[in-house]
């Protein structure tokens, strides 16, 4: 006998079986107690929810020859048929292969031929939205005014997709992702069918990896049993799905905690070493350092087993909210980095590093939860106020002398000097474009730096400048050049060369050239390297 998936295998057959979707299911078996089933439904809602399942229930029991409470019997010849896939007058269709116009006419002349068998001749599309817009087009009339005998049901996970003449057509239920809890619950009766012994923190575990899709969490399941090993365990799953070890993930967040580069960059190697890859890592830190937020805030311990509860109390111990508000968004940051970065483990080395510095994180809290302050720093501080409040009270009697007015105004610091425009010859030799580049090196904003590198500057008015690409602005730099953070940065060191507000415009220079060199010399061409080609 072939194999049959799990997520196959225990499908649903009855609208009590679909878990988590209650405010559906109901409405629905509502619908055929009381005979007033509509001709055609919308489910959409993400993977995995039960939406499919849900359409072939609702197939079934609207066909169904001994139907109780609203749900099929799944004993009649109809049901058995349906169930079977032997059923002609229930049609199965994938909008994703099937979105021509012509396979949608194929549907509005069969509908005007009776059931064979059943009562109605059902059609359920599915992933509705890859339907093209001819096709769209051509269903409309059918779907508004279809024969009695005819049942649409359509199921998507992108309703935004949809025409809004599809959408006022269809009775809309909307399916939501399923909580863990839920899930959690449908593997337990899953595992008891099937003779598999699970640890309870394992299925929570698959329910956290699954995000709320009960597929992809009987697809985790079934990984865990392709070693022919009944037994599930934590570890297990971790290994199975690429999760880094827990104490791997304690420790390095510990040792930014603790300040402690050497562990840190231990940590990361061990990882490394077991093949494990570092995005994967990163993102296991980061849900770690929300955790701690969560029960530092809440109280809630998650899906931690009771010896990692005591850890993660300990480690909750050691920061505040705030600093670890902080680190979630330099560890994010970090993230978005390794993605633009060919050199991904020189990154990560690089970020955790910068995290354990004590002179660039914020200042971690005293073990007794007070400030680190320096005492002798505060009574310095105290002792200039006092001073400054008896020379402004001496002021104001009139018995301050000159000297003592000189020598407190050599005390006083000199606000910094507004940064001063650039010359006219400056500006026309583009002299302060390349200094505006070299500050941006200098302040490590190497997007800006790499990005405007061969570039030069030309005034358009008197209100904007042209920052010209002589070599072309391909679609990448375009993309980076173009976030706000990042004009802004541009337009207020312009501004401030010029003296005025002005404004910044990206121009292609790039034109149509004569057919390049191949070869080196090509290469050479195009990455504008100063390098000379000498042919012996």
């Amino acid at each position: 006998m072939a194999y049959t998936a799990l997520y196959r295998k225990f499908r649903p057959l009855t609208f009590g079986e679909i878990v988590g979707q209650d405010h559906i299911t109901r409405t629905l078996k509502n619908q055929l107690i009381s005979n007033r089933v509509g001709h055609a439904y919308l489910f959409n809602g993400c993977r995995g929810t039960g939406k499919t399942s849900a359409a072939k229930i609702l197939a079934r029991a609207v066909n169904c020859l001994n139907p109780k409470d609203g749900e099929p019997c799944n004993e009649c010849e109809i049901c058995k048929a349906a169930i079977s896939g032997s059923l002609t007058d229930i049609v199965e269709m994938d909008a994703a292969s099937n979105n021509s116009v012509e396979d949608i006419r194929l549907i509005r002349d069969e509908v005007n031929f009776l059931p064979t068998l059943a009562k109605y001749r059902v059609y359920i599309i599915d992933e509705v939205h890859m339907l093209s817009t001819g096709a769209f087009n051509a269903l409309l009339k059918t779907l508004e005014e279809p024969p009695a005998h005819v049942k649409f049901i359509l199921a998507t996970t992108e309703p935004q997709k949809l025409p809004a003449t599809i959408l006022s057509r269809c009775q809309r239920f909307d399916f939501k992702k399923l909580s863990n809890e839920n899930i959690v619950k449908r593997l337990n009766i899953i595992c008891e069918e099937s003779n598999l012994k699970v640890e309870e923190n394992a299925l929570k575990i698959i329910a956290s990896l699954s995000e709320g899709a009960m597929r992809d969490a009987l697809s985790i399941l079934e990984r865990c049993l392709q070693d022919g090993d009944n037994d599930i365990t934590d570890d297990k799953i971790k290994e199975l799905v690429g999760i880094p070890k827990l104490t791997y993930i304690e420790g390095i967040v510990e040792a930014v905690i603790k300040k402690d580069v050497s562990k840190a960059l231990t940590v990361i190697k061990e990882v490394i070493a077991e093949g494990k890859d570092q995005g994967n890592f990163l993102w296991e830190v980061i849900k770690y350092v929300k955790d701690l937020l969560l029960y530092k805030v809440t109280g809630e311990t998650g899906i931690y087993s009771s010896q990692e509860v005591e850890k993660l109390k300990e480690n909750a111990e050691l920061v505040s909210k705030e600093e670890l508000v902080h680190l979630v968004y330099e560890l994010s940051e970090l993230e978005n980095n390794m993605k633009w970065s060919s050199q991904k483990t020189i990154m990560l080395e690089a970020g955790f590093i910068k995290l354990c510095d004590t002179e660039t994180a914020i200042p971690m809290q005293s073990s007794g939860g007070g400030s680190s302050v320096n005492n002798a720093d505060v009574q310095e501080l105290q002792r200039r106020v006092f001073k400054l409040e008896d020379y402004i009270s001496k002021l104001g009697k009139g018995n301050v002398s000159k000297m003592q007015t000189g020598a407190m105004q050599k005390q006083v610091a000199k606000p910094s000097p507004a940064p001063k425009p650039a010359s006219p010859e400056s500006i026309k030799n583009n002299a302060f474009w390349r200094e505006i580049i070299g500050k941006f090196k200098e302040e490590k904003k190497m997007m800006l730096y790499a990005n405007l590198l061969n570039t030069t500057v030309s005034e358009i008015n008197d209100m904007t400048v042209g920052i010209n690409f002589k070599n072309g602005l391909n679609p990448l730099s375009k993309t980076i050049l173009e976030k706000p953070e990042n004009i802004n940065e541009i337009q207020k060191e312009i501004s401030i060369a010029y003296g005025k507000e002005m404004k910044v415009k990206f121009i292609d220079n790039k034109v149509n050239e004569p057919e390049q060199a191949s070869g080196l010399e090509g290469f050479v061409q195009d990455m504008d390297l100063p390098i000379d080609i000498i042919e012996e």
